[in-house]
């Protein structure tokens, strides 16, 4: 059984990372007969088992796709600031993958066209798709604007855009040609109850099957570091209470929450005397905020025993996200023993166990945030952190690990194939 893994790029991005550790794991599950290649259109790594383009020319055509595809969405002023993705240029790669020796292809973050709407449903091999965001069931948009925003369950119909919008109707045309290209179910694996719960009610997906499978792990590399050698290599004070948020580009994307944990820092700075808080994924701007308490950017770090000594270096981590499908950051917290604070209600209900790995703060309220921030790192209960953090780390070995993750994939791919 050889599974093909289809993902845009194969480093950086949260669903590359996710594919490319779902590929290891398969490779490491030593699973017989079954065999796991990659292929990307930005091939970053140098692994013999991600397969990219060969020649200059096409090496260059994907980015030459992804700008033109980028113009196209200025035709549509959306209020929505989350990324959007047409996905309409004509695309050739669905004949190289129906003509591969692939018998399953997995598909994961596929746009910045990689693969045009029309392409994937030209598609002939069995089929498996992880949804890393809410593309597939949304319009152009990669996630809702917001909790209440219910535009995918009813479809995309004229009346009920949003009357702020302007510009061309991008996502009803996207999400009309998904209906129109895509009549052959194909089966689905949302990272959480939550994301397959908006499967469920989506106008265009509904009916097609949805198995819930979390992000794998290497959790023996996530895995709890000494947190003085930690510290001491991040340049980062020894003594104090360290609180973490960690996103690419987290402090510019408004579905990150850097604002909401502004807000809820501003809140503890008396509560909680000495904290200092780091930022990884993003370099030290050059007006930085003024919170009262010191601010740490460690900037991007690209390699995973970077990621995992930093986590290490921290005694709680606060993921501010209104949406997410999984929640890897936070898995890989847990998985290095840090406890974990974020909003209740998307994807990350199925990362944190609230008052046993961290806490679930009300959905986008930073003062029960920082309430939950003050619960974990309450100095009178000096035993519960440590509590938590080996609570978080169980919960890692158990839920997120190579091994059981690849296990549940195994044995969904014979099931799809039997069919």
């Amino acid at each position: 059984m050889q599974i093909l893994h289809l993902n845009n790029t194969d480093s950086r991005w949260g669903a590359a990372r996710a594919a490319l550790r779902l590929h290891q794991a398969l490779e490491d599950s030593c699973a017989p007969g079954l065999a796991s290649v990659v292929r990307v259109v930005q091939r970053k790594t140098d692994l013999a088992s991600v397969l990219g383009p060969r020649t200059p020319l096409g090496r260059g055509w994907p980015l030459l796709r992804c700008w033109a595809g980028a113009g196209l969405q200025t035709l549509q002023r959306s209020t929505n600031p989350v990324r959007h993705s047409a996905s309409w240029l004509p695309c050739c790669l669905d004949r190289e993958l129906n003509a591969s020796a692939a018998d399953l292809l997995h598909l994961h973050w596929v746009q910045e066209d990689m693969l045009s709407i029309e392409a994937i449903g030209r598609l002939r091999k069995p089929l498996v798709w992880t949804l890393h965001d809410a593309w597939p069931f949304c319009g152009s948009e990669h996630y809702p604007k917001d909790q209440v925003d219910r535009r995918y369950e009813q479809g995309y119909q004229r009346r009920n855009r949003d009357p702020s919008d302007r510009g061309i109707d991008l996502d009803r045309w996207c999400w009309l040609r998904k209906r129109a290209a895509w009549r052959r179910p194909i089966h689905l694996v949302a990272p959480s109850q939550w994301m397959a719960a908006c499967v469920q009610r989506s106008a265009l997906m509904h009916d097609w099957p949805v198995q819930v499978i979390p992000n794998a792990l290497p959790t023996q590399i996530y895995r709890p570091w000494p947190r003085v050698l930690a510290r001491q290599l991040f340049g980062l004070p020894q003594e104090v209470p360290l609180l973490l948020f960690a996103a690419v580009g987290g402090a510019h994307d408004p579905r990150k929450g850097w604002d909401l944990l502004q807000h809820a820092l501003s809140l503890l700075v008396d509560r909680l005397p000495g904290l200092e808080a780091v930022v990884c994924g993003q370099s030290e701007p050059p007006a930085p905020p003024r919170l009262g308490l010191p601010i740490h950017y460690t900037g991007h770090l690209h390699d995973d025993q970077a990621m995992a000594l930093l986590f290490s270096a921290a005694d709680v981590m606060v993921v501010p996200s209104r949406m997410e499908a999984f929640g890897q950051a936070a898995s890989e917290a847990h998985s290095c023993g840090v406890p974990v604070v974020a909003f209740d209600g998307t994807g990350l209900n199925d990362v944190v166990q609230h008052g046993h790995t961290g806490y679930l703060a009300a959905a986008g309220d930073p003062v029960d945030l920082a309430a939950g921030v003050a619960w974990v790192l309450d100095a009178e209960q000096a035993d519960r952190r440590p509590r938590l953090a080996q609570q978080a780390r169980q919960r890692a070995e158990q839920r997120w690990s190579a091994a059981v993750v690849a296990r549940q994939h195994a044995a969904l791919y014979a099931q799809v194939l039997h069919r």
